[in-house]
């Protein structure tokens, strides 16, 4: 498929407009550029330093020998993968310019993007997608029962995390998941959602104090609790844009390609918490 002049809802396209098009709606878009700590690079692999087991510290009295001990460290080698979206327009429409057009064509990528970010993010896919949450080993697991009826596996999601040391800043459901969730009410008899809102983002719905976001990328009956400090984006480079006409040449047509390179760190598993529902 080829977006012309005459294509309906179509007015035109600058190409020089369209980074700024892309790369403010991939951050907007993305779960989990929202929801993780975004670590950026300018080398092909990065290398995250964990410390496994701190040193240790006791009470000693007055003049007595400090004992010495080490920490255990370990490191995440991490390798940024390409993720890119490209899309096929003609030059009549690339010369006339209009910003409702622009907008079309930068957020289509965007969102293309960000969508592979985030299902990459969540889930388990094979290479060359980079290992997400599903990938993971030791993470914290909550079980929810058959449904969510109340928030408790919420709470013992927050004190899991707290138990090792780190404190859930987000949570991210399906959309189905999300939706049950806002209808359950505070007593039998209520009519007041139990789910609270954040004063600051009217829209957002909070559990526990803890914002919920939602995602396609999240397998339903699972709830991620993610503490930002301990999960990383790691960027090779921002989305960038390249726009040219060789490609298409005999078509008189323009190639726009974004691409990202992207991978995901989770330095602190345990810290992660999955709460599922009991689907047997």
């Amino acid at each position: 498929m080829t977006l012309l002049t005459t294509t309906a809802g179509v007015s035109g396209i600058t190409p020089g407009d369209y980074a700024s098009l892309v790369v403010q709606p991939v951050e907007r878009e993305s779960v989990a550029l929202q929801i993780a700590s975004t670590l950026k690079t300018d080398r092909t692999k990065v290398h995250i330093p964990i410390v496994q087991t701190d040193a240790g510290a006791s009470f000693v009295t007055e003049g007595e020998e400090i004992a010495p001990t080490d920490a255990v460290m370990g490191e995440l080698e991490i390798t940024p993968a390409k993720c890119a979206g490209l899309s096929i327009i003609s030059s009549e429409l690339a010369e006339d310019s209009d910003p409702d057009a622009q907008k079309l064509v930068g957020d289509g990528l965007a969102r293309s993007i960000a969508v592979a970010l985030d299902r990459s993010f969540f889930g388990a896919l094979s290479a060359p997608n980079p290992a997400g949450l599903e990938a993971v080993d030791g993470v914290g697991t909550v079980d929810a029962g058959a449904k969510f009826t109340n928030l408790d596996a919420f709470q013992e999601a927050i004190n899991r995390a707290e138990d090792v040391g780190a404190t859930l800043t987000a949570f991210a459901a399906n959309p189905t998941d999300a939706l049950t969730l806002a209808k359950l009410k505070q007593t039998k008899d209520s009519n007041v959602p139990l789910l609270g809102s954040d004063p600051t983002t009217p829209t957002r719905r909070t559990v526990l104090g803890v914002p919920l976001y939602v995602s396609n990328a999240v397998t339903t009956g699972t709830v991620w609790g993610v503490p930002r400090d301990r999960v990383m984006v790691v960027m090779r480079r921002d989305v960038t844009l390249d726009v040219s006409k060789h490609a298409r040449f005999t078509r008189d047509q323009v190639a726009i390609k974004a691409t990202m390179r992207a991978a995901h760190a989770f330095p602190h598993p345990a810290a992660i918490q999955r709460i599922s529902l009991n689907k047997a």
